[in-house]
């Protein structure tokens, strides 16, 4: 029996079936060389990766589990494929948001020109979490406050690719984007016979010249550039250690560097060695106890002030998060206006910020139907699936949202995209989102072709982050159009796969769209 004979299109847009059940052209390749593989053939290249996670160390903590420790990170041998031209729109919306975002953070740590002139409210951006007066009138490097980005995308039931958020403070992930791609190639290299997919290998190499080039002019020739990690019981531990050695970088904790004369220095078994970049992966919270929280111990005091003169370059910089708060993010549309004259190539997820009254009680009236998500939090908690919560979990959200409505935004359960994943001996469909990656430098951006593709292991759930227990995908970006071909008769003896009105006889099994 072929993997996909029980395969069940749902009610959502399915990234490798047609409504009709027939594979799109660009998956054809792919789908008749799994439809044609063995069970256990299958299954012992899943062993094969799995195994390989497990010694290379590629592992994720996820929070709340009672057995404690890591885990291997799950990922599902069955790439997503974006075709070019569809890249194409994703890459130059993406880039288009943050250069927007970019120009946003300018300006509300100088000018103020988008609050004067109400394009976003005062009180918004000046009561975010992550919004830091101790930052006002700092100039970073080349004015670029994001030199790493990860955005969330999300495919609706028409195939739309929407915004759902920007990951801007501390971006995860990406480590799993290269594994991956380097898993696959070594347990499944047949399946990139049929395609040619964009590389990806370049990413630590531009991320690394573009580190580089943050450091202070007097030093740009050989500079120091460190990876501060918060430890090693921090869930993303693995990714610092990863992203270091690949760069080749030192891995350094706040312990290992102090300031002195407004300069971060590193210390070593050979002496003192002065840093000129640091890629943090620490919070502004816990990055200098002089200037934010007091009691981290995870930073280094000091840093703030070395930054602020110039002497220490910080990747992301300090206060990116601002532009990442869920509240601020239903404005972006208008950033991207404002700064751009443009209008936005990637729409938003339609977005209710409780703190307007009428959409506060439009949310509080819906909650049934609705996500609620609060501000800053992120790894899929905080935040409410209406649909699925219970009428206690829904009113104990109206009281907080009804406490702190600057805090709470809310949109509609928006049914995003499905792909085969494998389960126990075959493929079902599970939701599936996007998160590329952006390198901001002094030459411009670059949008890593491909990106996390996560997936939502559990059966109906729509929660893909890593922390909470989802898995991964490799990402296919195609190098040209993929065209594919017609699949020639009588090369499956079972049918493909069947949408739930195709088992109710509501459609033909071949040919013919849904009405």
């Amino acid at each position: 029996m072929s993997l996909f004979s029980s395969y069940l299109i749902e009610d959502c847009f399915d990234e490798m079936f047609e409504p009709n059940g027939s594979p799109r052209a660009h998956y054809r390749p792919l789908f008749l060389r799994l439809a044609q593989m063995p069970l256990e053939e299958y299954r012992r290249r899943c062993r094969l990766a799995e195994r390989s996670f497990m010694e290379q160390g590629i592992t994720f903590a996820v929070y709340g589990d009672e057995s404690g420790g890591e885990r291997p990170f799950p990922m599902d041998l069955v790439p997503r494929i974006i075709p070019a031209h569809e890249w194409e729109i994703l890459e130059k919306g993406l880039t288009q948001r943050v250069v927007a975002l970019n120009l946003f953070l300018q300006d509300i740590y100088h000018e103020q020109k988008i609050l004067h002139d109400h394009v976003v409210p005062w009180e918004l951006v000046l009561s975010a979490t992550f919004f830091r007066r101790e930052f006002l009138g700092a100039n970073p490097p080349g004015g670029i406050y994001i030199h790493i980005c990860g955005t969330d995308i999300l495919r609706d039931t028409d195939g739309r690719y929407l915004v759902l958020e920007d990951n801007l403070r501390c971006p995860s992930g990406v480590s799993y984007v290269l594994q991956n791609r380097v898993t696959l190639t070594r347990v499944f290299p047949q399946l990139f016979q049929d395609y040619s997919v964009r590389s990806i290998d370049h990413y630590t190499t531009q991320l690394l010249e573009n580190l580089r080039e943050l450091s202070p002019e007097d030093r740009r020739e050989n500079p120091c550039v460190v990876l501060l990690t918060p430890g090693s019981y921090n869930s993303a531990y693995f990714e610092h250690a990863f992203l270091a050695q690949q760069l080749g970088i030192v891995l350094v904790e706040g312990r290992d560097l102090f300031v002195e004369d407004n300069c971060v220095f590193m210390k070593t078994t050979r002496g003192p060695v002065r840093v000129d970049v640091i890629y943090r992966r620490v919070d502004d919270d816990f990055l200098d106890p002089l200037a934010f929280r007091p009691d981290s111990l995870l930073g280094v005091p000091g840093l703030v002030n070395a930054h602020r003169a110039g002497n220490v370059a910080l990747a992301n910089s300090i206060g990116t998060g601002v532009a990442d708060d869920k509240v601020i993010y239903a404005y972006v549309p208008r950033i991207i206006r404002y700064y751009l004259q443009e209008d936005p190539i990637l729409p938003n997820v339609e977005t209710y910020v409780a703190y307007e009254e009428i959409q506060r009680k439009h949310i509080l009236a819906h909650l049934d139907a609705l996500v609620v998500k609060a501000a800053n939090e992120s790894g899929g908690y905080g935040m409410l699936l209406g649909p699925q919560a219970s009428a206690q979990e829904r009113e104990e959200f109206a009281r907080k949202i009804e406490a702190n409505p600057r805090n709470y935004v809310a949109q509609p359960l928006v049914r995003f995209s499905c792909m085969p994943t494998f389960v126990e001996d075959h493929f079902e469909g599970r939701h599936v989102d996007l998160r590329p990656y952006m390198l901001y430098g002094r030459k411009g951006v670059t949008v890593i072709p491909g990106g996390l593709t996560r997936v939502a292991l559990q059966k109906g759930s729509f929660v893909v982050n890593s922390s909470q227990g989802g898995g991964s995908k490799d990402t296919w970006v195609l190098a040209g159009e993929h065209r594919g071909g017609k699949i020639p008769v009588g090369e499956l003896a079972e049918p493909i796969c069947l949408s739930q009105r195709q088992r109710s006889g509501a459609l033909p099994r071949q040919g013919g769209e849904a009405q």
